[in-house]
């Protein structure tokens, strides 16, 4: 059975922009479905939705759009929200009770797809310009499995009080990993930290690329996680957490980088676009400035991450499903909940928009000029979460042996 194979797509927005992600193509999953008739049920429908989020913003939100839908076709709608994505899927569809609708990430799609879980609707989604990258990020076997709900890329934010008053103007934005050394160091002073991030490969990540690095080639057919690159990426990082400039989130007693933020545990941190709804909501008097991440050895670097509508293949309200994702992917649902949590669009129409409507994160779209996605291939969301558990403990561990060890198990996946 071929691979998922992964490719650079650059899609232009306007006559100066351009995005370009990792996408997902190939693999024949011959379990999935791909019936473009949905199961439906007489009556009005209740749908179940589960979305993974990390702060009430998000759910409000999300919650706002689905009341505006129901109230339109008379169809409610359940908005659950948890902190464990993957687990509470994994168990809706063991137990064969899964949720209609629900957040899904490009590793799991490949995943679930393959074990015959979701429903692929995207056939249906006429009249919406979902970005092509996005797009084949979540297509397998010529299939789009599930609309892509919206995209982020992460970049240094910057409290600028506390820059204003350590003497830093934006002459100092670090350019590269010297320069970021140099005013995580100026700003550590007391209970304050430089530079705080979450504990785990998708922020750590970030590093690897500036280096030259990844975990999988460009074709997603290959494992490169032990590689000099990479070894440099992850050394650069020890070196800020052992000197002290840079710690993790866990380490100042915070759930996250922007919980850092607010309560002035760190001057700076290294967050995605959401983290404009979260301060908006915990700390709107904050005035933080949004910068590219410093380039490395190998120029600039950044991680990308998004999310689509999965739709369960046992699910009685698949019609009713996907009429709700139509409505969620429209322009004005979009840029709405980029206002309200501060996601990018999914669609080109809504992301021009974006684009002239929020200048102070033009950090945020230029990241996407040069971004790594994360890996979609089958299985390889355990691998992640088990380089997570190693990277804890960075600051005193070996960084080559969490290369190792994770280049064993990214080789493991691939082979299926």
């Amino acid at each position: 059975m071929p691979l998922p194979t992964r490719t650079t797509v650059v899609v232009s927005l306007a006559a100066t922009t351009a995005l370009a992600l990792g996408a997902c193509g190939g693999g024949a999953f011959d379990a999935a479905p791909s019936s473009s008739a949905p199961a439906s049920q007489s009556g009005p429908a209740t749908l179940r939705m589960l979305v993974g989020v990390s702060n009430d913003v998000e759910l409000g939100a999300v919650r706002k759009a689905t009341e505006a839908w129901a109230a339109k076709t008379g169809t409610t709608v359940q908005v659950t929200g948890t902190a464990k994505l993957p687990e509470e899927l994994a168990k809706g569809f063991a137990g064969g009770s899964p949720a209609d609708l629900f957040y899904l990430e490009p590793a799991q799609v490949g995943t679930f797809a393959k074990a015959g879980n979701l429903y692929a609707y995207g056939d249906q989604l006429t009249g919406l310009d979902y970005v092509p990258s996005l797009k084949d990020t979540f297509t397998i076997d010529g299939k789009l499995q599930c609309a892509p709900k919206d995209f982020s890329t992460l970049a240094l934010v910057i409290n600028e009080e506390l820059w204003a008053k350590a003497g830093l103007t934006d002459a100092d934005i670090p350019q590269d990993w010297a320069g970021l050394e140099r005013v995580a160091a100026r700003l550590t002073q007391g209970s304050q930290t430089g530079l705080v991030i979450s504990p785990e490969l998708q922020r750590v990540g970030a590093f690897m690329t500036q280096a030259g690095g990844w975990v999988l080639s460009p074709d997603a057919r290959t494992a490169t996680v032990d590689s000099p690159e990479n070894l440099a990426g992850l050394t650069e990082a020890q070196k800020l957490l052992r000197g002290g400039a840079m710690k993790f989130s866990k380490q100042v007693d915070v759930g996250w980088g922007g919980e850092a933020l607010v309560k002035r545990k760190a001057a700076m941190t290294i967050e995605g676009n959401w983290i404009r709804g979260a301060l908006a909501k915990d700390a709107p008097d904050l005035k933080v400035k949004v910068a590219e991440l410093p380039a490395g050895p190998k120029g600039k670097g950044t991680l990308m991450f998004t999310n689509c509508w999965g739709i369960a293949a046992k699910s009685k309200n698949q019609a009713a499903a996907v009429d709700l994702v139509k409505f969620l992917g429209q322009d004005v649902q979009q840029l709405s909940a980029a206002q309200a949590f501060g996601v990018m669009p999914s669609t080109t129409s809504a992301m021009a928009k974006y684009q002239a409507a929020t200048p102070a994160d033009a950090a945020f779209v230029a990241g996407a000029e040069y971004g790594k996605g994360m890996p979609t291939t089958p299985g390889f969301d355990a691998v992640i979460a088990d380089a997570n558990a190693k990277i804890e403990s960075l600051a005193t561990g070996d960084p080559k042996t969490i290369l190792t060890q994770m280049q064993g198990n990214a080789e493991a996946a691939l082979k299926g």
